[in-house]
């Protein structure tokens, strides 16, 4: 359904944008304070104390005023659709390559290889496409439902992997991936033997085939997107099976042949209107990077339908941007580098504002949440369903922050001005 696992344009096409319009920019950043992180420290405390999650001190002031205003006009003008975001776009491509991600060569190998898609019809789908998922998302004007988000989307995360563990190079998104399989797992996460996974907001299908590839005694793994480009290029790769580009391929990764895979197109909060879809049929339900492009209310509803799906003692896993974490804490208390952020990702602002209350959320719903750092900004929470005839009382185990309150991943990331390219 809704996301596709990364953030292509995130962080990137901001600051790219940012260095195009001021050469010092880095004057404009804030970086993580003795303040930011003295209330981290303070909102712990208070979550051990009521052993809930509670919203944290380090939220970024409200989006008001003129000087808000002005630069909310600012990205809402033709300057920043035609001209700093091409721009931005480019920068981003020739920097991806200068790390020795090959993204216009493997861009245009999936492109001919789906060719016929591509200048036929749309994908056909009979998904009704809710509102809040028909707006421009990443810079894309059509967001999620169009062929070039689609055939872009993996290139783009393994472009972002360089700089999210610049450290590893080209390899950097199996370091990221890798960093949030090992999370999950220190979380709790199991699949029994013969079981079954959802990928609810599988997009192209990264995080699907990673799921089945980790979990080789599961039965099935089935993926659900809003998109049906997505879906389309997810299906058409698992066919293709491409090598990678480290191997002397055409692609940015390995992908094998599974038969246990199936994609399907439907909305994750309404997921059982999918006939291949059961109530309390699955023994895990994969949520990666969907939850912060979703409004808030929305969000609940795709919780909600895991749990039914989900069977007793099924678990839901939920990898996600951690805006309790310093370095995105800082990132938000800045408004204008927030402000160039959320114009690509229009529900973030909400995200970041109503994570605590996801988290209560969900811990009022399952027996058991645990919530571990992935990487120094973003978190793995593994929350599993009540067993048939559990009476106990719900948990909730926060092990995001050491007991002196600093989280408790070191943050990798380049900063957002650096590219590793140059």
């Amino acid at each position: 359904m809704i996301g596709r696992r990364v953030i292509p344009f995130l962080a990137e096409l901001s600051f790219i944008i940012l260095s195009l319009l001021a050469p010092s920019i880095q004057g404009f950043f804030i970086r993580p304070s003795a303040h930011c992180l003295h209330s981290t420290r303070e909102s712990l405390s208070r979550r051990e104390a009521a052993n809930v999650s509670e919203p944290a001190a380090t939220r970024a002031p409200p989006r008001t005023g003129i000087a808000q205003k002005v630069l909310d006009m600012a990205l809402g003008s033709p300057l920043w659709k035609y001209l700093l975001v091409p721009q931005a776009r480019a920068k981003i491509v020739s920097t991806a390559e200068a790390n020795q991600i090959p993204w216009t060569s493997a861009k245009e190998w999936i492109s001919g290889e789906m060719q016929t898609e591509i200048t036929a019809d749309p994908p056909l789908s009979t998904t009704t496409i809710p509102a809040y998922y028909q707006q421009s998302f990443h810079a894309y004007d059509k967001g999620n439902l169009s062929w070039e988000a689609a055939l872009e989307v993996e290139i783009a995360s393994c472009a972002v992997g360089a700089r999210n563990f610049p450290q590893f190079g080209s390899n950097g998104e199996e370091a990221f991936r890798g960093a949030f399989d090992s999370a999950l797992i220190e979380a709790g996460a199991v699949v029994p033997k013969a079981g079954r996974i959802l990928d609810m907001g599988c997009g192209t299908g990264m995080s699907t085939r990673r799921l089945a590839s980790n979990f080789p005694q599961a039965k099935a793994i089935q993926g659900v997107d809003l998109s049906p480009y997505f879906v389309a290029v997810g299906k058409r790769l698992l066919e293709l099976a491409p090598t990678s580009f480290h191997e002397g391929g055409p692609w940015v990764s390995n992908i094998e042949r599974d038969a246990r895979i199936e994609y399907f197109v439907g909305d994750a909060s309404n997921a059982l209107q999918l006939k291949e879809i059961q109530e309390e049929s699955f023994d895990a339900i994969n949520l990666q990077f969907v939850l912060h492009e979703l409004p808030p209310e929305v969000a609940i509803l795709v919780v909600d339908e895991a749990f039914r799906l989900l069977k007793p003692s099924g678990q839901l896993w939920i990898c996600e941007m951690d805006f309790e974490a310093p370095a995105y804490a800082a990132q938000r208390a800045n408004p204008l580098l927030f402000s160039l952020i959320r114009s690509t990702e229009p529900y973030l602002d909400f995200y970041a504002e109503s994570i605590s209350d996801l988290f209560s959320y969900v811990q009022s719903k399952f027996q058991h949440v645990k919530v571990v750092p992935a990487t120094g900004r973003h978190f793995a929470l593994v929350a599993t369903r009540r067993g048939t005839g559990y009476d106990g009382e719900a948990s909730f185990d926060d092990q995001r922050f050491d007991e002196d309150g600093n989280y408790r991943v070191e943050d990798t990331h380049l900063q957002l001005w650096e590219s590793k390219g140059n």
